[in-house]
């Protein structure tokens, strides 16, 4: 059948059952194709990149050649429908259900506290799901590699580890297989007694067994389908696009040589996202999937022919099953290249990527192709010209993503040659994260001697990211060639080498040093394996290398097995009540339709008839004039509908805060990119997003745009107010110190990264402009006031419905409120439903995150370390809009003395109004960049005085009855409890000095240890916002309604909720039920935030409860013996309303800026963390090997969900000081706009041992049960892993005899740490002139 016949039908099994879909287009996703075709809603939109996991499924295949039947994860949102014929795809939804049964992992991951948000959990279960259908009994390293492509936002992935854990089966066979009897792993003592000293956060007894009979069996028709005889050419023809998979090699190079620009898509992984992401368009596609030549492997004497159809996985098994069959001296490319392969994407990305599309994408930045073409491999190119092969070598790559090969030209097989005796293959890679990113520099290098000589006959050194292509370093090779193996001959060739790999400072990418500076740190590692590899061929030899390598030279790699990791918490008092839920860690209430897939989030609800989509168009200019804005074009474009400009806005076009007024939509003049300036209405989403591409604006640019806070400062542009506040005399207290220091530290910006983008559906009722708004938002009651003011029409025609969030984190808010208003506004428009979910993309570039910070310090102190003095200058940078910006700016001042009684303490906080995307709130609001300037001022003296920082800390710590700054008094006796507890449960001073002894030891490697404390203040300093309502109904079966005024977005309010209504009420929590949030049944909420939701709430629902228990003590009196149901009923027969609403109103708390005191405060939350990492110098990677958190929450309402909260406050921090980091190019365009650029902590980054001890015996007057707010403070811990970096590259430029205070900003990337450990090789890099070219990314 020839392309140009009519399509064919395609055949796919879904969850066991047979989809025929005889239009399939091209550009449908399987992930779209689930989600909207089939309703099969619990795979998730992520990213839409196959970059955070949380649309992975499970794809099974039939192979006929060796009867078997392969299981993969792969991301739906990535996978053509199209490549899917004949195969059979399980989704999360096919494993189990509440309606059927739920399958063991989404048990144990739902009862291990894995699911918080519960966003990311579908994909987690399938990913786990997947490996157990390989692989019943996993090693702990087999979970890391399976979790490694999921992300998680919420939870700190320690839970979810530690129930997928249960499935594994320890190599000493220590631990009863699946859950049954306990393990070892449990924790130190497992004797009796100890278990009644210890509550843990769950019992491994109650777990179902993994019993793999009872899966989904593969579809006998589609073994029938496969064995058949004659293979059909499939043609599916869609809108804009034609797809065909031949079934022969001959139709194939046919259909090639005819299509010359058609690409060849196996995995989609490279093509996919320029399709999606920068909107490249193939009119045809070919898919050589069911060619088998493409698949063969074909093993020679001199090495093995490789399928460049066969995907990265099964390339890595093919060796790894080929090492240990050779001898080993012929296997040392095969290792170097599993090597590569095991950090490469994602698993889910090399199960679906191939071998031939890698090295034919041909990335700079490639990791297989420099190790390819370093061990001299070849491919085998077919076309209609015959066959020959082709040299992988330095004239393969052409320049950026092209090679030498000719258009029609397709890759049949690739060569990996066995190594020689006396060769030595290495592969080195670098990149942001551990796992699951792209290399920044990556590399392959191969030398070889002669049999008893150390003389180098022949080397080859190709290097990635390095420049546009693969580039081989021809002139170090020669200067390598015929000389000896030794020091001498290698720095010869590190100054030949930095000659030959230049980059310009503008290079894409960045990181220009760095980049170079690894390319010497990666030859020199080489040196040094080569010289371990080469005594251990010399045994037995004279004359070759005799000489012990020192010790402390060696490197090894860093530890990346993790500890068993403790949470511990206090049982509840004998005497509660066994029904009294209160206290104990109950699973998060939706916890199990979250891992089922059941849970329903915003997008996951169903289309109504005639429904639109909106997708908005934003400003490509950071700082210019509207000249034209003409919609004409998108007008025309199939299944438009409309576009929404700000002349449509039937009420206020604008938002207000603080005197100043962000439009919704720009119409004249527009102020960053990424601004909102129209919005486009079709019927799909696809439609929707064609028609933004045709929008065409013209600007006219204004001058004078600002991008940093410096530029800011400079043209005094700040948003009012601007605070200052100063206990004492700093001046003059600076006159009678012993000594002064200034300095500084920069923060960077933080994307919230909530899993589930910005999502809204807003329903026209269809009567007197009544509307229903679903939306995922922190603050239905702001989002009815925009929707309202907006429409112009009384809020009591909006109602907005929350049922739960995918994460938030502060981040859905003010502009939530603004999107949903323009939604709103085309609903009204077209009077149709109208929903809006954001791109990833999109989401990252409008809405904003964390403020960059820029802090600036002046400190007096004494010998004794005692702080007299200090001035802190805070600039946030806070964006084109106000926002929330003055009131992050008050935070910062009044957290600036963190734990410490400095007697003289002056503060300036700035807003600076620029032209990026506007920031706004996120966890810890100021906080957490208020707190890092501080406790690296306390770093700076201690480095001044020679004296470690704990005792600098502990000198200047609060004591006995205090008061802050701006004059509030309280107790820090818990905070000094928590801090000494720290010490002693991390063992923190024997730790001191094994650290320091490991790093006498070790030369290349260092490791650093810090503790820190934390006082955060809890409730919203503006008095109005400390309020809560809630409504309670008693139905007549004795079941329970509760609604109140927090969304629940992960932090597990409605479980809180319900367990307060349960000890209220004296029932079972089980007859409680939470529904949603919404502004009919509560009205005027306050945002959830400040960590105020639960105390705000908690007394509301508290409140309500009492009122109906009270109300039914006379049905009680009557009847004592009567049962909850009987009282209800008997009570409906009284006429005793059974319904009642409950209210709390909050402290009255103030600040007074011109008297520079207040009450902002409700209480303190406090605690202390310490951190200990491995350094590798060379290369700035780094483990957090061990974390230890002591938090006082008074009495934990539910430790489970508190202890997660501590958790993934933590690693969330660990992310924005350590990893996360935003990059904006010189014209104002954020770089980062997905999870390919934006590294978030993943599976890797977690601390291998990971404890979290809640401080016992402590109680809090000020909230509900004695609980405490926790959901921002221990953000601020994740420092403590930034500081045990600085202390490890202060033990490495000591070894270089730099002594005292260094710069090290935030986050402490690799880059950075690299860079401050000043080792030999940076120090050879020339530093760029400041100010000589423009940079690749400005420096926020």
């Amino acid at each position: 059948m020839s392309p140009g016949t009519e399509g064919s039908a395609l055949c796919v099994f879904i969850n066991g059952e047979k989809v025929t879909e005889s239009h399939a287009d091209p550009e449908t996703m399987l992930l779209s194709f689930l989600r909207e075709k089939l309703r099969l809603t619990g795979t998730k939109y992520g990213c839409g990149g196959g970059g955070c996991g949380a649309c992975t499924v499970m794809v099974s295949r039939y192979q006929p050649a060796t009867k078997t039947i392969t299981h993969y994860a792969a991301n739906a949102c990535l996978l053509p429908l199209c490549q899917l014929h004949g195969a059979a795809v399980t989704t999360v939804e096919g494993i189990g259900s509440t309606k059927t049964r739920i399958h063991p992992v989404q048990e144990r991951i739902a009862k291990a506290h894995g699911s918080q948000c519960g966003f990311c959990t579908p994909g987690m279960v399938m990913s786990m799901y997947t490996l157990l259908r390989n692989k019943p009994l996993p090693t702990m390293e087999d979970i890391n590699q399976a979790l490694a492509g999921n992300l998680c936002r919420c939870t700190g992935y320690r839970p979810i580890v530690d129930g997928c854990k249960t499935f594994c089966q320890t190599e000493t066979n220590c631990c009863r297989a699946n859950g049954g009897g306990n393990c070892c792993l449990d924790g130190e003592d497992d004797t009796e007694e100890a278990k009644d000293k210890k509550p843990q956060l769950f019992d491994k007894k109650e777990f179902l067994p993994l019993d793999p009979t009872q899966e989904l069996i593969f579809p006998p028709e589609l073994i029938l389908m496969a064995e058949g005889k004659s293979l059909q050419t499939l043609t599916f023809k869609g809108e804009r696009m034609t797809w065909v998979s031949p079934t022969t090699l001959e139709e194939l190079v046919q259909l090639k040589a005819s299509n010359p620009k058609a690409p060849l898509v196996m995995g989609n992984t490279n093509i996919g996202p320029d399709i999606k992401f920068k909107g490249v368009l193939h009119p045809l596609i070919i898919s050589p999937t069911r060619v088998k030549e493409l698949f063969e492997i074909t093993q020679t004497p001199h090495g093995v022919w490789v399928g460049a159809g066969c995907s990265l996985s099964e390339v890595q098994s093919l060796l790894e099953e080929l090492v240990p069959q050779s001898p080993e001296e012929k296997t040392e490319l095969f290792k170097a290249l599993i090597h590569q392969l095991r950090n490469l994407g994602s698993q889910q990305i090399r199960n679906v990527a191939s071998l031939g599309g890698n090295i034919m994408s041909a990335y700079p930045n490639s990791d297989l192709n420099p190790v390819l073409a370093a061990g001299s491999c070849k491919l085998s190119v077919i076309s209609n010209g015959g066959r020959r092969e082709v040299p992988l070598n330095q004239d393969f790559f052409v320049s950026f993503g092209k090679t030498i090969l000719k258009p029609e030209e397709i890759v049949v097989s690739a060569f990996i040659p066995f190594s020689r005796k006396g060769e030595i293959v290495r592969a080195f890679r670098h990149a942001s994260r551990k796992q699951s990113s792209f290399a920044t520099v990556t590399t392959g290098m191969r030398v070889f001697f002669l049999e008893g000589s150390k003389l180098v006959q022949d080397v080859s050194l190709y290097y990635g990211g390095m420049g546009p292509t693969t580039v081989s370093a021809t002139k170090t090779c020669a200067a390598l060639i015929g000389r000896p193996w030794d020091d001498e001959t290698l720095s010869q060739a590190y100054n030949v080498l930095l000659d030959e790999l230049t980059l310009p400072p503008s290079a894409p990418g960045g990181k220009v040093e760095f980049r170079q500076s690894l390319t010497l740190s990666f030859l020199f590692k080489f040196y040094l394996e080569v010289l371990q590899k080469l005594r251990e061929m010399s045994v037995g030899l004279q004359n070759v290398i005799t000489d012990e390598l020192p010790e402390k030279l060696r490197i090894q790699p860093l530890p990346t097995e993790s500890q068993p990791s403790l949470q511990e918490f206090q049982h509840v008092s004998k005497d509660q009540s066994n029904q009294d839920p209160v206290g104990r860690p109950i699973m998060h209430r939706s916890a199990i339709s979250q891992a089922t897939g059941e849970a329903v989030y915003c997008d996951d609800m169903p289309r109504t008839d005639g429904e639109l989509f909106l997708a908005l168009v934003t400003s490509s200019r950071a700082h210019a004039k509207i000249t034209e804005l003409d919609v004409s074009e998108a007008l025309q474009i199939p299944g438009v509908v409309d576009v929404i400009t700000a002349k449509d806005i039937p009420g206020k076009k604008v938002r207000t805060m603080f005197g100043y007024s962000e439009e919704l939509l720009a119409d004249v003049e527009v102020s960053c990119i990424g601004q909102m300036l129209c919005a486009v209405v079709a019927d799909t989403r696809a439609h929707a997003k064609r028609g933004v591409s045709a929008v065409r604006i013209s600007y006219e640019d204004l001058p004078g745009a600002i991008f940093t806070v410096e530029e800011a400062i400079e043209k005094s542009s700040y948003f009012e107010p601007r605070r200052m506040i100063e206990r004492g005399n700093v001046t003059e207290a600076l006159k009678s110190v012993d000594r002064v220091y200034e300095g500084g530290i920069r923060l960077g910006g933080q994307e919230h990264f909530y899993m589930e983008t910005q999502s809204m559906l807003v329903l026209p009722v269809g009567e007197e402009k009544e509307f229903n708004v679903y939306v995922s938002t922190q603050s239905p009651s702001f989002v009815q006031d925009a929707v309202a003011e907006t429409l112009n029409v009384p809020s009591n025609r909006v109602t907005c419905h929350v049922k739960r969030i995918g994460g938030a984190f502060g981040g859905k808010v003010t502009k939530t409120a603004i999107l949903a208003s323009i939604t709103a506004v085309a609903a009204w428009k077209n009077n149709c439903a109208v929903r809006c979910v954001l791109e990833r993309g999109d989401d990252m570039l409008i809405t904003g995150g964390r403020h960059p910070v820029l802090g600036k310090y002046k400190v007096g102190f004494m010998n004794d370390g005692r702080i007299v003095a200090a001035d802190f200058q805070y600039y946030a940078n806070a964006g084109n809009t106000v926002d929330e910006s003055p009131l992050v700016g008050e935070k910062i001042l009044l957290h600036m003395d963190n734990t410490y009684n400095i007697p003289n303490l002056r503060g300036h906080a700035a807003a600076c109004r620029t032209n990026l995307p506007s920031n706004t709130a996120f966890r810890g609001f100021g906080v957490p960049q208020s707190l890092m300037v501080v406790e690296n001022m306390i770093n700076d003296v201690a480095m001044v005085l020679g004296r470690p920082a704990d005792q600098i800390r502990e000198v200047n710590m609060y004591k006995g009855p205090s008061v802050t700054h701006y004059k509030f008094e309280f107790s820090p006796e818990n905070l000094l409890r928590c801090w000494e507890e720290c010490k002693l449960r991390s063992d923190y001073s024997a730790r001191c000095k094994a650290v320091n002894q490991f790093n006498q030891q070790n030369h290349w490697k260092k490791r650093g240890i810090s503790i820190i404390p934390i006082k955060y203040g809890i409730a919203f300093a503006e008095s109005f916002l400390n309020q809560a309502a809630a409504l309670v109904h008693i139905y007549k079966d004795g079941s329970v309604l509760v609604t109140h005024g927090g969304a629940e977005m992960g932090q597990g309010i409605h479980t809180k909720m319900q367990q307060v209504a349960s000890r209220e009420l004296h029932i079972p929590p089980s007859k409680v039920y939470i529904s949603e949030t919404s502004t009919n049944t509560v009205p005027n909420t306050c945002p959830s935030a400040a960590s105020f939701g639960t105390d705000a709430n908690g007394m509301a629902v508290k409140n309500a409860c009492q009122t109906l228990y009270q109300r039914l003590e006379p049905i009680r009196q009557k009847n004592p013996k009567g049962s909850w149901e009987s009282w209800v009923n008997a009570a409906f027969f009284e006429k005793i309303s059974l319904s009642a609403t409950g209210f709390y109103r909050g402290p009255d708390l103030y600040m007074d800026w011109d008297k520079m005191e207040g009450q902002p405060y409700a209480y303190f939350t406090y605690g202390a963390c310490c951190s200990e990492v491995e350094l590798d110098c060379l290369t700035g990677d780094y483990r957090t090997l061990r974390t230890d958190i002591v938090v006082d929450i008074g009495r934990s309402v539910n430790p489970s969900v508190d202890i997660g909260q501590i958790e993934g406050a933590f690693v969330q921090g660990l992310g924005f000081f350590t990893l996360e980091e935003l990059k904006f190019s010189p014209s104002g365009l954020l770089y980062t706009r997905g999870p390919s650029q934006y590294k978030v902590p993943a599976v890797c980054d977690v601390p291998l041992q990971f404890n979290v001890y809640l401080l016992p015996d402590t109680h809090n007057p000020h909230a509900i049960y004695s609980s405490k707010g926790i959901g921002e403070p221990t953000f601020f811990l994740g420092s403590s892993v930034f500081f045990a970096i600085k202390d490890a590259a202060a033990a490495a430029r000591s070894d270089s005899g730099l002594i005292g205070p260094f710069s090290l900003d935030s986050p402490a990337t690799p880059e950075r740490a690299c860079l401050a450990c000043a080792s030999s090789f940076t120090k050879k890099i020339p530093a760029s002139k400041p100010g000589s070219l423009k940079l690749w990314a400005l420096n926020i």
